[in-house]
């Protein structure tokens, strides 16, 4: 298993030249570096372990302007080196920097102690003593603690031995196998190109593979990948590496973006965190407060709110979402710290809760649901990630069925579950098979593997069926209704695959009825009142009277008493039960003469090539009101096409 060990602690407290001293590498490789004599920017170096693996290491700078470069390069770290100087003990950045490692999730580590070449035996005791009391209450509080000196050689074999031993014995960090590099340098090299360099916090990723930097979405190919210079064909979590990158610039790639695998990592202006205000901040996190946000070796500008309170005050924790000016990547259960603006320093760390959150609105009846159900989400992973056999799998489906409860009408695909809940693929598709057999989500679209809760799919086809029963409120006499009629309100930006899965379970529940091309409400009849079914038969028999020859609709309905309006819908439904047809606007024919004057045009086929108004007189021996009415119908119904004024018979 690779690991990787991170410096931390003050400016000038002996970080680099410790490194220096127990790997004979520099990691200072800026002129600026070497002539001021302080770290500036990330420095690596690496120790050989014993089997063949070489344990990473990450020196950071310490002085308080460069704490964001401290934070990019801690974010992979599995274990620290707390460097205390022991001719000045504990200092501002000392504090500040365990705090970000304690924010960012690192439990493990030790102490050492430098330039004890220095100071006299009496004072190295009173500064160890002072040591033990600040660790107290941090995750290093029993750690050991290791008096060196870079300068003599004191104390390194021990140091040395005990690096070894602590990185052969970290546990294995539970990690996504989503493939992750956030890129904490990038530079052109000569013969090579572009090349990036990072520490791979999650997944895995083979040499000569499609890449992606996100979150701008960059496409890119990985043309070579290097381990401590040594070539290799993988690298995967918890390795230091550098990529040559087949395809993009130096320009176009940002310190801070993350080398990620296409389709994977989903960019968001809005997270949802469990954040932590630490005890030592100055003053509470007020609401929409402005800070310095810090994941991976991004850094962006931000806004906190709050859901269920205006701050949070040093000490406390509690659900916040952050707005980002930027977008930003990340998944479930990634650790993130906050820097205030002025004056600029640490003050708060969260846990990344949802990288895709649900829309949450103050007025939402449901946001009290929402919010409990998403501080219900961290206790749901670790359960899943501790318990064993049935209990195990128990608990992953109810971490995807949170999720995906959260997710609501949108659903979520596989891939963004793998975001939202930090689970392996073999783990999420054993949750999303026992959601399924228990009938509690669904897959609507096989082929891009996209779920629904099963709440939130009978929502939908709810809704789907109040638009029918509306729809048949508004117009009693029509039979049926087209499908974008019936799409209307409810279906806003659904997909249509999840819209025909809604419709198509309808169906097959017997709650809507197919009805030529349209749909209805499976128990709906048209039932006329007395009056509309009296203006039926009158408009029925009418038409049926006057044969080839119908009455203008306005004329007849002046003769009936009867306005426009009224009997809209009843010859709507006349057409629409193949009683009557409409050949143009105003001019309906009852079907049965209408048809018999279709066969007549056919039969005049069987011997001649062309029809055309002096013809069809022939046949019919109608007025040329009709006779144009006529051409012009059978032409719309592609019975006859138009040539000149002559008209060929299509066949139908």
């Amino acid at each position: 298993m690779a690991v990787v060990l991170g410096t931390a602690g003050h400016i000038d407290h002996g970080k680099t030249s410790l490194v220096r001293a127990l790997t004979g590498m520099d990691c200072d490789r800026l002129d600026e570096e070497k002539r001021r004599g302080i770290t500036i920017e990330l420095g690596f170096a690496w120790l050989d372990l014993p089997g063949g693996e070489r344990l990473g290491i990450v020196d950071v700078p310490g002085h308080e302007r460069f704490v964001k470069n401290m934070v990019a390069g801690a974010a992979g770290v599995d274990f620290v080196m707390l460097v205390i100087a022991a001719d000045e003990g504990v200092m501002p950045q000392t504090r500040e920097h365990l705090e970000i490692c304690s924010l960012l999730g690192i439990d493990s580590g030790f102490v050492a102690l430098t330039k004890i070449d220095m100071v006299d035996p009496e004072w190295l005791a009173l500064v160890e003593e002072d040591i033990r009391r600040f660790l107290e209450g941090t995750f290093l509080e029993n750690a050991p603690l290791f008096p060196v000196s870079s300068a003599t050689g004191l104390g390194l074999d021990a140091l040395r031995a005990h690096i070894l031993q602590n990185a052969a014995a970290q546990p294995a960090r539970r990690r996504s196998d989503i493939f992750r590099l956030p890129v904490d340098r990038v530079f052109s090299m000569k013969g090579h190109g572009t090349v990036i360099t990072g520490t791979v916090i999650s997944g895995a990723l083979n040499s000569g593979a499609e890449i992606r930097f996100m979150p701008p979405a960059l496409p890119g190919r990985a043309r070579g990948i290097q381990r401590h210079g040594t070539s290799v064909d993988t690298i995967s979590a918890g390795q230091r590496c550098a990529v040559n990158v087949q395809g993009l610039d130096v320009p176009e790639i940002e310190r801070g973006f993350v080398l990620a695998r296409p389709g994977e990592l989903f960019p968001s202006k809005r997270w949802l965190l469990r954040l932590t205000c630490l005890a030592s901040a100055p003053r509470p996190l007020r609401q929409r407060v402005e800070i310095h946000f810090h994941h991976g070796a991004r850094e962006c500008a931000a806004r906190v709110v709050f859901w269920d309170r205006d701050r949070l005050t040093p000490g406390e924790t509690a659900l916040a979402e952050v707005r980002f000016a930027e977008e930003m990547v990340g998944i479930f259960g990634d650790h993130c710290v906050l820097r205030a603006c002025a004056p600029l320093r640490t003050v708060a760390g969260g846990v990344l809760i949802s990288p895709l959150p649900p829309e949450l609105r103050r007025k939402d009846p449901e946001l009290p649901d929402k919010l409990r159900l998403l501080e219900q989400l961290p206790s749901l992973s670790d359960r899943a990630a501790t318990a064993g056999g049935r209990q195990r799998d128990e608990s992953r489906a109810a971490l995807i069925g949170a999720v995906l409860a959260l997710r609501g009408a949108g659903g979520a695909s596989r891939a963004q579950l793998k975001a939202l809940t930090g689970l392996g693929a073999s783990a999420l598709d054993a949750g999303l098979s026992l959601l399924s057999g228990k009938g509690e989500a669904l897959c609507w679209d096989k082929e891009n593997h996209c779920w629904i809760s099963k709440a939130a799919f009978d929502r939908l086809l709810a809704g789907a069926l109040a638009r029918a029963a509306e729809l048949h409120c508004k117009e009693p006499l029509k039979p049926a209704f087209s499908r974008n009629a019936l799409l209307a309100a409810w279906s806003k930006n659904l997909p249509p695959r999840l819209i025909q899965k809604v419709l198509d379970a309808a169906v097959k529940a017997g709650r809507l009825a197919v009805a030529g091309e349209g749909l209805r409400l499976a128990g709906h009849t048209v039932t006329l009142a007395a009056d509309q079914a009296g203006l039926r038969q009158k408009l029925l028999a009418a038409h049926q009277r006057a044969g080839l020859t119908p009455p203008n609709a306005r004329d007849l309905l002046e003769e009936l008493g009867c306005t426009v309006k009224e009997a809209a819908p009843v010859l709507r439904l006349l057409c629409e039960q193949g009683a009557l047809v409409k050949v143009k606007d105003g001019l309906y024919y009852d079907a049965a003469a209408l048809g018999a004057i279709l066969e007549q045009v056919r039969q005049w086929f069987e011997s001649h090539e062309n029809l055309d108004v002096g013809g069809l007189k022939e046949i019919l021996g109608l007025s040329r009101k009709y006779l144009i009415a006529l051409l012009e119908y059978m032409d719309n119904e592609r019975i006859t096409v138009r040539v000149g004024d002559q008209r060929r018979f299509r066949g139908r």
